[in-house]
């Protein structure tokens, strides 16, 4: 098995057990991490090397319906313009993280508590923003060559999420409207960068699928 087959597979586990305490929740019920692992069918033992307590698991769980999914946010949208689509993943992930900043950063707190768990390939969080970035650049992808596809994930994720609202609002001390207008600027110069990047390597011809 490849690391990637693996560390995607962890990546399951982690969601599967979030949704069955986002369901238990949602019965009116305060759930102990070995009660999750059961209605998720995950042993004890694997669910508290992702959640050690039950704290760290109610800290992000009930966000976890929260994140728009890819589906949802472009289901009815057949833009194929890579600026536009990162545009409308940022903008749906920025009054996500709006509306839930007092959980998001108590979650962000306990992740920051964890770094030596990375060491045993266990996520620390769900990387929920890269499913939106990769959907919002999927009908545009064969206009990046492979690296530059690459560099831009990674770039644009410093901003989604609940980082770079810290660095806005604790940091820049920007309001929300201000720190939209400046991931937006910075996003859509990112996507025009990758895309004359781009150009430049393969000559101006469409990248070939």
């Amino acid at each position: 098995m490849s690391e990637a087959w693996r560390a995607n597979q962890r990546h399951r586990t982690r969601k599967d057990l979030l949704s069955a305490a986002a369901r238990l929740m949602k019965a009116g019920r305060c759930p102990t991490v070995a009660e999750v692992a059961e209605e998720a069918r995950i042993s004890r033992a694997t669910a508290y090397r992702y959640f050690p307590s039950r704290e760290v698991l109610m800290a992000e769980a009930p966000l976890d319906g929260a994140v728009p999914t890819p589906e949802e946010l472009f289901a009815q949208d057949p833009s194929t313009d890579p600026e536009e689509r990162i545009e409308r993943a940022e903008k749906a992930l920025h009054a996500m993280v709006q509306a839930n900043e007092p959980q998001l950063r108590m979650m962000l707190a306990r992740s920051l508590e964890l770094p030596a768990r990375q060491r045993d390939g266990i996520p620390v969080r769900q990387n929920r923003r890269g499913a939106l970035i990769e959907a919002a650049l999927q009908p545009a992808r064969h206009r990046f060559d492979d690296s530059t596809y690459e560099l831009l994930r990674a770039a644009l994720a410093h901003f989604f999420g609940t980082e770079s609202m810290v660095v806005a609002t604790d940091v820049l001390q920007l309001s929300p409207r201000d720190a939209r207008a400046v991931k937006s600027w910075a996003i859509r110069a990112l996507v025009r960068a990758g895309l004359e990047r781009s150009r430049g390597k393969t000559g101006g011809r469409p990248r070939r699928r």
